[in-house]
């Protein structure tokens, strides 16, 4: 049976909105057999139907439009609620977020986050820090209830994650990189040097770049790899199991992460951030993945959305 739509409604349908780009509906292989990294297996084919996706990551100024529009206040600004945290006194339930400092040699796992009261996206470092001539650069300190408000805004969504490395890859399926197999220092802003200790900033960015300061995708979308690590809608479970949803495939139900066993809400980012270092991380590549709590921020994670094309899906799938 075919699915009869209007030549005009058609092509309203299948346009995107100004700054998204139109991604087919295709095929490819997700995760990876070849990285080592058990979270990314097993490598299958999974078939996508066509949607639109940002053309780069939500800017500091799109997000200062959405909170003028809205009088939205992110969970950064707000106290640390007393369900959340029973034991802790109330002088220590300042507003803050988690914030990157480069480490001393010999320390420890993870000691360079430190908890920075009055961190938030527009104070990245603290209160004494301002996004001041940053407009154009990747809004931080979001959690993932912040995202999805401004998605309801935006009229928009988070990506699944299978939306998001579909796109990732630019039509490069199977390759390591989203722009072949050779790592390239100069294809994404990642850190160069021993992380956590010093970066050369050989890519030209000691932190955060501006969007769009880096060459795209296949498909267009910029900073795609590196600059900050970008929110799914997914659950984070450890590896891949869509043999029997193998269209359009969305995450598990509950999340899982066996390296952070007390934590029971964990979603999935994708694409790494500045932070990530060969020596360090890596995950840089289309196939690589990482569990993020939904109510921290930091400073090195933000989003892209997507508008999804429900005629289009229905066309492909009847």
């Amino acid at each position: 049976m075919a699915l009869i739509i209007p030549p005009a409604f058609a092509a309203t349908v299948n346009s995107c909105p100004s700054e998204m780009v139109m991604i087919p509906d295709g095929t490819f292989t997700m995760g990876s057999n070849n990285s080592g990294l058990i979270e990314e297996l097993s490598a299958q084919e999974v078939r996508v139907s066509s949607f639109c996706i940002d053309k780069y990551e939500v800017t500091n100024a799109q997000f200062a439009a959405f909170v003028k529009a809205t009088g939205y206040v992110t969970v950064a600004e707000r106290p640390l609620s007393k369900e959340q945290f029973p034991d802790l006194p109330d002088e220590q339930r300042l507003p803050g977020s988690l914030v990157f400092e480069i480490a001393q040699p010999g320390a420890k796992l993870l000691s360079w986050w430190h908890w920075q009261t009055g961190a938030n996206w527009r104070h990245p470092f603290g209160k004494e820090s301002a996004i001041v001539h940053q407009d154009n650069y990747p809004v931080v300190h979001i959690a993932y209830e912040d995202a999805v408000a401004y998605a309801q805004w935006a009229g928009k969504s988070l990506p699944t994650e299978t939306q998001w490395e579909y796109a990732a890859r630019g039509g490069l399926d199977a390759a390591t990189y989203a722009w072949g197999n050779q790592y390239s220092e100069k294809k994404a802003n990642t850190w160069q040097g021993i992380f956590p200790f010093f970066n050369t900033k050989s890519d030209g960015y000691a932190g955060i770049a501006p969007v769009g300061s880096f060459p795209p995708n296949g498909y267009g979308l910029y900073d795609i790899t590196g600059n900050v690590w970008e929110l799914t809608s997914d659950w984070f479970r450890p590896g891949h199991n869509q043999k029997n949803h193998s269209v359009n495939p969305k995450g598990p139900e509950q999340s899982f992460d066996p390296n952070k066993p007390t934590e029971n809400a964990l979603h999935v980012i994708k694409g790494g951030s500045y932070l990530c270092a060969i020596n360090y991380c890596s995950r840089f590549r289309p196939a690589a993945r990482e569990s993020q709590a939904p109510d921290t921020g930091t400073t090195h994670i933000g989003f892209r959305l997507v508008k999804n094309l429900t005629i289009e899906r229905m066309k492909n799938e009847v």
